[in-house]
């Protein structure tokens, strides 16, 4: 490599072609344990197998870049072999339809799931609230272990209103809980209830089935598999997560559920729903379509 004042090393091609390739491939493969390559590790590794004498990671960064390569980044996909066939097709554009037209005064439609594992993780110090002079929020780093809630809970996809109970364990039983107490918050003259939900066992076992039979304005819509996004309680979990849990430090389950209860109950003082739209679902349709005729 040449080196001046001023001037940017230039490498051999061979130890450009050496770095893109290492760094197309995972730690694992070059006898490194590491989760993922960083410019420090790649120089290392360059280094180690004589590629080259020295490398900054600085100029492992500039090569990376010309070619567009972050093996840092992480971008997490699940299950790519989930067939979008038409019977995807149709699950998802039921949904859509759900989230999208306008419903009939007889029709209420609720996403529904369950957060589990809520843990109230009591701090063995106070926390201390901000102060004047830039000093932020002071949360003890030691908890203690008082066990673990989950919280079943329904999003009504038109008003906004979230239902839920906490209980310890998550059944069929807990499960058909939750669906009488949406039945009971439901008026009399609504008489078709759609609740969206995953195809887990606890929303369709045997139990469920019987009650079903016997509330017959309730209607079953499973998301198809691996595709939370299409359950918008999964939404306002995440605002629930960043607003009441993010750190959690309360004396004991009974406080954890009590004030899980209050979050929900001042959220459907000023509830809104959120914004579907159909494009979001269109570009998946699209790739069944794709599919469905590349499979023609």
């Amino acid at each position: 490599m040449r080196r001046g004042a001023g001037v940017q090393p230039v490498f051999p091609p061979i130890v450009v072609t050496h770095l893109v390739k290492r760094a197309c491939e995972l730690p694992d493969s070059a006898e490194r344990s590491l989760s993922f390559w960083t410019c420090s590790e790649l120089a290392r590794a360059l280094i180690r197998d004589e590629v080259v004498d020295s490398i900054s990671p600085q100029s492992v960064q500039r090569i990376l870049r010309s070619y567009k390569l972050k093996p840092w980044r992480v971008h997490h996909w699940l299950s790519a072999k989930v067939p979008r066939d038409a019977a995807f097709k149709a699950t998802t554009q039921g949904i859509m339809e759900l989230y999208t037209r306008a419903l009939a005064a007889n029709e209420r439609v609720l996403c529904v799931d369950e957060k589990t594992s809520l843990q109230p993780r009591p701090r063995t110090e106070k926390t201390l609230p901000a102060q004047l002079g830039n000093v932020p929020v002071r949360i003890e780093h030691k908890y203690t272990r008082a066990g673990a809630t989950n919280l079943l809970a329904a999003f009504d996809t038109r008003s906004g209103e979230v239902i839920g109970i906490c209980r310890l364990r998550k059944r069929q039983i807990e499960f058909i809980e939750l669906l009488e107490k949406i039945d009971k918050s439901t008026p009399i003259s609504i008489n078709r209830i759609h609740i969206v939900c995953d195809n887990v066992r606890m929303h369709h076992g045997k139990l469920i089935h019987q009650w079903l039979a016997q509330h017959p304005r309730f209607v079953l819509h499973f998301t198809p598999v691996h595709c939370s996004w299409m359950n918008q309680i999964e939404q306002w979990f995440s605002i629930l997560q960043r607003k009441r849990l993010a750190a959690p430090n309360f004396a004991n389950l009974n406080m954890l559920e009590e004030r899980i209860d209050a979050f929900i109950r001042e959220w459907n003082e000023t509830a809104h729903p959120f914004r579907c739209k159909e494009a979001s679902f269109k570009k998946i349709l699209a790739k069944c379509d794709g599919a469905v005729a590349q499979a023609a």
